[in-house]
């Protein structure tokens, strides 16, 4: 499988990051994960609506627990044409446990705790940890991706406002 170095750090040390790179114009990889009820969803059942999908290291630390309040906020405004989907390596049992805590419920947390197949499929595994690179991916309702941002640096949130404007266009 492809590696890719230079791209993304960890507290300022590079990491490398496993699959390949997914640029705008790309068919959305498929990939399983598993839902909170520990149920399988694959990425393509989204296929039909446009989908964000944003993937973070783990909701238990502070940025990624931001990023997703942020988006599950934003949920609100986009209508029910737009899914929005965070994905990580926690487990589903955590995921529904800090939901609940948060009171994200407009937001969809899937894990690839199993076999990090997003992950690969994406190109944002993260080797060395076998955790997610911080990353947003917006697709039209095609499975067409149209918006990458793979965040160079882990510990920095995403540009919302370049994620939501693409999103927004494709409504």
């Amino acid at each position: 499988m492809e590696e890719r170095t230079g791209l993304v750090t960890l507290q300022g040390n590079p990491v490398t990051l496993v699959g390949p790179e997914i640029k705008i114009g790309d068919a959305a990889p498929d990939a399983t994960l598993t839902a909170n009820d520990m149920t399988p969803v694959r990425i393509s059942s989204f296929k039909g609506r446009v989908t964000i999908i944003s993937v973070v290291p783990s909701l238990d630390t502070p940025v990624c627990d931001t990023q997703t309040r942020r988006f599950n906020q934003e949920a609100a405004a986009l209508g029910d044409d737009v899914v929005i989907l965070t994905i990580s390596v926690d487990l589903p049992f955590a995921q529904a446990r800090w939901c609940g805590a948060a009171g994200v419920d407009a937001v969809q947390t899937l894990s690839d705790h199993r076999d990090v197949s997003f992950g690969k499929a994406y190109g944002v595994l993260i080797k060395d940890l076998r955790l997610l690179a911080r990353a947003v991916f917006v697709v039209d309702r095609d499975g067409i991706i149209q918006h990458v941002q793979l965040i160079s640096e882990i510990a920095e949130e995403p540009d919302y406002a370049a994620v939501l404007d693409a999103a927004e266009k494709l409504i």
